[in-house]
């Protein structure tokens, strides 16, 4: 599970993230939404130890992010809007160097590397050197070489950005297998209609600040009249009311 207290993040003056304050329970798919500079982003690099948060406190399955981030990086994945794949090393070595990353050994990483490999429809690609790959097919390196230590929470920025409608479906179904497993993933998205079908519980983020907090059905209610997302996160987000921008 995830728990997060009083969490800040400032960058000089400007105050990213406010006092966000959240609990994610174990094997719960949650997607967090935002408009462009909403402080998503910020709050999953600060989950994940990349950023340090400027007060607050993150605790992962009971484990204190900033007393033991190596422990804490240990129980979780990470893909990142733009993630980066050594290019010089094929498919195949980069997962790998990911298995060497969280000391498994090399039997570990062959058995799951028939299984993963297969289930991505990476098979024929696994010795073409990483440069070569379309964007798509990065991604679904990204996806195996993520999961490869099985992860107990996994975070994900904008996980279908530039993928094919197949690559898509297989993530979504992925991800949501897996959190029947147990694993917790919090997940950001702009793709509206993704995270009404996916999500257990949605929180919407504006200028730093929690919004909103339910599942779609609860926040929906909150809002008479309106029945879908795009409606109540126009409401929550929107500097102004498009519909009167209209021609």
């Amino acid at each position: 599970m995830i728990t997060i207290q009083h969490l800040t993040k400032k960058f000089g003056d400007f105050e990213a993230v406010h006092n966000l304050n959240l609990h994610i329970p174990k094997g719960e798919l949650f997607c967090f939404l935002g408009p462009n500079g909403a402080g998503k982003t910020t709050t999953i690099k600060m989950l994940c130890g990349l950023l340090r948060p400027t007060e607050g406190l993150i605790t992962l399955n009971g484990v204190d992010m900033h007393a033991d981030p190596l422990a804490a990086r240990r129980i979780t994945g990470y893909i990142p809007d733009q993630p980066f794949i050594y290019e010089r090393l094929t498919a195949r070595e980069f997962y790998e160097f990911t298995g060497e990353l969280y000391d498994m050994s090399r039997n570990e990483v062959r058995d799951e590397y028939e299984r993963s490999f297969a289930l991505f429809g990476l098979q024929d690609y696994c010795d073409v050197l990483v440069k070569d790959l379309s964007h798509g097919l990065r991604q679904r390196l990204t996806y195996v070489s993520t999961l490869l230590h099985n992860p107990q929470i996994m975070f994900v920025d904008e996980p279908f950005v530039g993928l094919d409608p197949y690559s898509i479906r297989l993530i979504k179904d992925l991800l949501k297998k897996r959190t029947r497993q147990g694993m917790t993933i919090f997940l950001t998205t702009h793709i509206l209609a993704l995270a009404e079908a996916m999500a257990d519980r949605i929180g919407i983020i504006n200028k730093g600040q929690l919004v909103a907090l339910g599942t779609l059905e609860q926040i929906a209610d909150k809002f008479q009249g309106e029945d879908r997302l795009e409606s109540v996160f126009l409401s929550l987000t929107a500097d102004r009311d498009y519909s009167e921008a209209m021609p």
